[in-house]
């Protein structure tokens, strides 16, 4: 059987790119070049400028001609934009779902969590990051809302660059969203919508509270 083709030099750089932003190989304020990027991803500067143009719509960087591209801090106002959306949709979600949780979401949500907690025990925040956002998503689709769940998703990158950059800023906060989920997944089992609500929005709250440096 042949192989699949490889994806075009435009779609390897723009991965390459955006990964190492989202898990923090390349930090807020690093500045890239379209040379050193052709070398590490092994093609011409020529889809190195597409993939960039492609990143700064989605506003993981700053182009600035003749100097490179310039990868943008995650600011305390976007942290606090994408903390809004979320209470708004997850807490919709969660009191829709709750009174009766579809056969599959508490089995899922405890694979997730079990999943998360074993990523966080080896130190692999990333990855970490990718299951908190899963866990959280599980419950926004069990909504039955498409357009909500698509709103949603467009949060996806913007969600895990936040989480991985709070985790290493807040190495304790990690044990605490395990317990946090835990108490979720135990009221969605329960039925109780209101001590579901209740968990989304301290959990999800807590977020904007380490942004101002006010956690206890």
């Amino acid at each position: 059987m042949p192989s699949a083709p490889a994806p075009p030099a435009a779609v390897r750089v723009y991965s390459h790119i955006k990964e190492a932003v989202l898990d923090r190989r390349y930090e807020g304020g690093t500045l890239l070049t379209e040379g050193g990027l052709a070398e590490a991803v092994g093609v011409s500067r020529t889809p190195v400028r597409e993939a960039l143009l492609r990143l700064e719509v989605e506003g993981l960087i700053k182009l600035y001609p003749k100097k490179g591209a310039l990868v943008l801090a995650v600011s305390a106002q976007e942290i606090s934009d994408v903390v809004e959306t979320r209470l708004l949709v997850e807490e919709f979600a969660v009191r829709k779902v709750v009174p009766a949780p579809p056969p599959h979401l508490v089995p899922r949500l405890t694979e997730l969590l079990a999943k998360q907690r074993a990523q966080a025990e080896a130190g692999e925040l990333a990855e970490c990051a990718v299951t908190d956002r899963c866990f959280h998503a599980e419950i926004v689709r069990a909504a039955g809302n498409e357009i909500l769940s698509r709103l949603y998703d467009q949060l996806r990158d913007r969600q895990l660059r936040m989480g991985v950059a709070l985790m290493h800023a807040h190495p304790e906060r990690v044990a605490r969203t395990l317990a946090e989920h835990a108490e979720i997944v135990e009221a969605v089992r329960d039925g109780d919508v209101e001590a579901a609500a209740e968990c989304v929005r301290r959990h999800v709250g807590r977020v904007r509270i380490l942004v101002r440096g006010e956690d206890r």
